[in-house]
């Protein structure tokens, strides 16, 4: 598979993915202005059920959408690490452009930086929690060669990982980058994101160690893109 091709999907995919959690964080907003938890609802199946069609759709291209996977699929062999950096990129960019045009549609300014601060202990130790569990759903179908589950397996787990951690599982540097952009249910205030993005990190490399004690047989190792 092309490195052109690659890139050219994590970028879609990913900017499709935030177009999907901003646009109906406002959908739900909107829709349902007096009930939070209905908002939460809404937000999180939307987000969920475009996981499962984006990762279905481009799997056999490229599907990672997250820099951390990305970053596991290099230190598990299955990419190089300068590809694994410049699909970081493609997902930044792609997941900026993503709450760019879900701004748009709903008759927003481009860009509006967001206001919701997302700070604190618990919110924190809820994004490691969140990247390792899912970076452990997705690499353990990787190496366990069921990689035809991580869809519904991703698409499941973020859905519930929305209830269930306190920051509503960003999971991911590439949507939390983006989420600046917007003013809106999904945004996130910039000077919570840095420390977002390494408890991100922090999961990441914890669920590296768990991967690797819970399957150290991988069963079947897929082109890069498959994860």
């Amino acid at each position: 598979m092309s490195l052109g091709r690659r890139l050219g999907a994590e970028l879609v995919g990913t900017a499709f993915l935030v177009m999907a959690v901003v646009g109906s964080g406002i959908a739900a907003s909107r829709l349902s202005p007096d009930d939070v938890g209905l908002q939460l609802l809404e937000n999180s199946l939307i987000t969920g059920a475009a996981l499962v069609a984006l990762i279905l759709t481009l799997q056999p291209v490229s599907a990672a959408f997250n820099p951390v996977v990305s970053a596991v699929e290099a230190a598990l062999g299955l990419i190089r690490w300068s590809e694994a950096g410049l699909l970081a990129i493609a997902q930044v960019t792609g997941g900026i452009l993503g709450t760019v045009v879900a701004n748009l549609m709903f008759d927003l300014d481009a860009v509006t930086w967001s206001t919701h601060e997302r700070s604190g202990g618990g919110l924190w130790l809820a994004e490691v929690v969140a990247t390792l569990g899912l970076v452990v759903v997705i690499f353990g179908a990787v190496r366990s060669g069921r990689t035809e589950t991580i869809a519904y397996a991703v698409g499941g787990y973020i859905t519930a990982a929305y209830w269930f951690t306190s920051s509503t599982s960003f999971a991911n540097p590439a949507v939390t980058v983006a989420r600046m952009f917007t003013d809106t249910f999904a945004g996130i205030d910039p000077s919570s994101v840095a420390m977002f993005v390494l408890m991100q990190v922090v999961g990441g490399v914890l669920a590296l160690g768990l991967v690797r004690l819970l399957f150290p047989h991988p069963t079947h190792l897929p082109d890069s893109g498959t994860a």
